[in-house]
C-alpha cells in the first residue's frame, strides 16, 4: 500500500482528501478511462435531462395558468386538463428514464473505481479492462445494497414527516403561548437532529456500496457492517462524503444565479453549461475515490487487515468476513 496501516488509520479530513487526489493523479490513465467511459455519460445524461425537461415544464406551467382561467366543465377546460395530464406524464417518464440511467452508470462507476483502488492498495496490476470485468460479478450485490439504502431513507423520511405533522397538530391544539413556544423549540431541535440522522443514513448507504464490492456481504448486512466500520471515524466520514454534494450544490447555485440575471441564452450560458458538464464527472470521481479511501482508513483504524490473496487471484474473489 502507499501508506502503511498505522499511517492510514491516522489520516484525518485533509489527509484523506490528499490521499484521494494523489491516487487520481498517480493512476490518472485508468481513472481518465473510467471518467470517459462511465462518468462523462452521466454528466451528458444529466445535462440532456435538464434541457429536455424545460419544455414539458414550461408547457405544464402554461397549461396550468390557462386552466385556472377556464370555466370548469367546458370543452376548453377538459382539453386543457388532458393536455396538462399528458405533459405531466411526459415529464414523469423522462424523470424515471433519467434516474434509471443515472443509477446504472452510478453502480458501474462505483464498482470499477472501488475495485481499482483495492487493486492499487493490494499491489495488484490493474487495467481498465480488468476493472470493467468486475462489473458482472458485483452488480447484483450493489443493486440490493442500493435498494436497502433507498428503503431505509424512505422509511426514515416518512417517520420524520408523520412526526412533524403530529407535532404541528399538537401545537394547533395548545392555547398557552409559553407551552407553544417550548414545544415549538423542541420540535425545531428534533427536526435538526432528524436531518443529521438522514445524512447519516445516506452516508452509510454510500459506504455500504464500497463494502458490497470488497466483501462478500450486501444489503442490510453491508449497511450494519459499514455502521460498525465508521465508528471512531464517523465525523470525518460524514464530512468527506458530504463535500462533493456541497460543492455540487454551490455549482448549481452559481448556475441558477447566472440564469436569474438574464443569461439564459448566448455564449455565457454555453460556457457555464460546458464547465458544469466537465466539472460534474471530476467531482463524482473524487467522491467515489474518497469513499473508498474512507473504507480503508476505517479498516485500518479497527486493525482489520485486507487479505491480499483475495484480490490477487486471477478471478475476482470478494473478501470474506474471516479475512479481515
Amino acid at each position: 500500500m502507499d501508506r502503511e496501516q498505522e499511517e492510514m488509520q491516522l489520516l484525518g479530513f485533509c489527509g484523506i482528501i490528499k490521499e484521494s487526489i494523489k491516487l487520481i493523479f498517480t493512476w490518472r490513465k485508468i481513472f481518465s478511462q473510467i471518467t470517459l467511459a462511465l462518468l462523462l455519460p452521466v454528466s451528458f445524461i444529466a445535462l440532456a435531462y435538464t434541457e429536455i425537461s424545460r419544455f414539458p415544464m414550461a408547457k405544464i406551467q402554461r397549461d396550468q395558468r390557462a386552466l385556472d382561467h377556464a370555466k370548469a366543465g367546458t370543452p376548453k377546460y377538459k382539453m386543457l386538463s388532458n393536455l396538462l395530464t399528458s405533459n405531466i406524464i411526459e415529464l414523469s417518464l423522462s424523470a424515471v428514464a433519467y434516474w434509471i440511467l443515472a443509477l446504472i452508470f452510478s453502480l458501474l462507476s462505483k464498482s470499477t473505481v472501488v475495485y481499482t483502488i483495492a487493486c492499487v492498495y493490494t499491489s495488484r496490476p490493474i487495467t481498465f479492462g480488468r476493472a470493467m470485468s468486475i462489473i458482472p460479478k458485483v452488480w447484483k450485490r450493489l443493486v440490493v445494497t442500493y435498494l436497502w439504502g433507498f428503503l431505509a431513507i424512505v422509511i426514515y423520511t416518512v417517520c420524520i414527516v408523520v412526526t412533524f405533522i403530529i407535532c404541528c397538530l399538537l401545537l394547533g391544539l395548545l392555547h398557552s403561548p409559553a407551552v407553544k413556544l417550548t414545544l415549538g423549540f423542541i420540535v425545531f431541535i428534533l427536526f435538526i437532529l432528524s436531518l443529521f440522522g438522514l445524512v447519516y443514513i445516506e452516508v452509510i448507504s454510500d459506504l455500504a456500496g464500497v463494502t458490497s464490492v470488497l466483501e462478500d456481504i450486501y444489503g442490510i448486512q453491508a449497511m450494519f457492517k459499514t455502521m460498525n466500520l465508521v465508528k471512531g471515524k464517523m465525523g470525518i466520514s460524514i464530512a468527506i462524503s458530504l463535500l462533493p454534494a456541497i460543492v455540487s450544490m454551490a455549482t448549481y447555485t452559481v448556475f441558477r444565479i447566472f440564469m436569474a440575471n438574464g443569461y439564459e441564452f448566448g455564449f455565457l450560458r454555453f460556457g457555464v453549461t460546458a464547465l458544469s458538464f466537465l466539472f460534474r464527472p471530476m467531482l463524482t470521481l473524487v467522491g467515489l475515490v474518497t469513499q473508498t479511501v474512507i473504507y480503508f482508513v476505517c479498516k485500518s483504524y479497527h486493525d482489520e487487515n485486507i487479505n491480499k490473496s483475495a484480490l490477487l487471484l486471477d478471478e475476482y474473489v470478494p473478501l470474506q468476513a474471516d479475512d479481515v
